[in-house]
């Protein structure tokens, strides 16, 4: 988000932070963001920077209050009163606050590391079945039943926060379903204060390993990081890294491709 927005979700988030933080809460945002989604001259009643903020925020309570806890409603005042650079943007922050939510719901039950572990597990599968990413993509399948799908994968091996944030994932609401997964694994990891980096070796890191990289990428970086490490055949040796738009690459076939490009000149 730029400018206006992203102040206004920063103030929205302050907002999140001073309630107390239900089960329910994050399933509420995000519903109210499917509201909107479907609603194009709500969307633009609740966002028009030239309608006065107690107007907006009136038609907010009028239009919610009684079917949304008191928390979510304290969220949706504070939201709704920031300014927008488009319709858009306060569905986004909605959904955005609703993953936060969940994530602080787990925090709360010391189930971070679980949901952290979890959504990366899942993650990895649907990046390597290659039917099952299709299915799940596939806007003529209604969303229903691809949330079906994948309740089935997870019924009875992941933890229900993990749950909802997956089906959730699958709604997308326009959004594909990797990107969705990608933005919950850092909305997680920044519960911590930290930064995912994703690691792809040849053969496995051990957990000394594992801590000692960390320990290294947490000093270079100025603060605490969270490993995501892929084994990958392709990488011929070594470690690569990537931490947001930055990629550390050591491997063999990094360097085997800079020497070709060097002897072609």
């Amino acid at each position: 988000m730029r400018g206006a927005s992203h102040e206004s979700l920063a103030r929205a988030e302050e907002a999140l932070a001073s309630v107390s933080v239900t089960e329910e809460l994050g399933t509420e945002l995000f519903s109210i963001a499917k509201v909107l989604d479907g609603n194009g001259s709500l969307r633009r009643a609740l966002t028009d920077p030239a309608r006065p903020t107690e107007a907006r925020t009136r038609l907010a309570g009028q239009l919610f209050s009684g079917k949304i806890s008191a928390q979510a409603q304290e969220i949706l005042t504070a939201a709704v009163a920031g300014r927008w650079v488009s319709g858009r943007d306060l569905g986004d922050a909605l959904e955005q606050l609703s993953v936060e939510a969940d994530v602080a719901y787990a925090d709360g039950r010391r189930k971070l590391d679980d949901l952290e572990d979890e959504l990366f597990r899942l993650d990895r599968v649907v990046v390597a079945e290659r039917a099952l990413s299709d299915k799940l993509s596939d806007r003529s399948i209604p969303v229903g039943l691809r949330q079906q799908l994948i309740h089935g994968l997870l019924q009875g091996k992941a933890d229900a926060v993990t749950v909802r944030l997956v089906e959730r994932a699958v709604d997308g609401r326009g959004r594909h379903f990797a990107a969705s997964m990608r933005a919950y694994m850092v909305a997680a990891a920044a519960r911590r204060n930290a930064s995912i980096a994703t690691v792809r070796v040849a053969t496995d890191l051990s957990e000394a390993d594992r801590t000692r990289l960390a320990e290294v990428l947490g000093r270079q970086y100025g603060r605490d990081i969270q490993l995501n490490v892929i084994v990958d055949r392709g990488v011929v040796g070594g470690v690569r890294v990537d931490i947001g738009d930055e990629v550390i690459d050591g491997t063999i076939a990094a360097r085997l491709d800079e020497a070709q490009r060097r002897i072609a000149g």
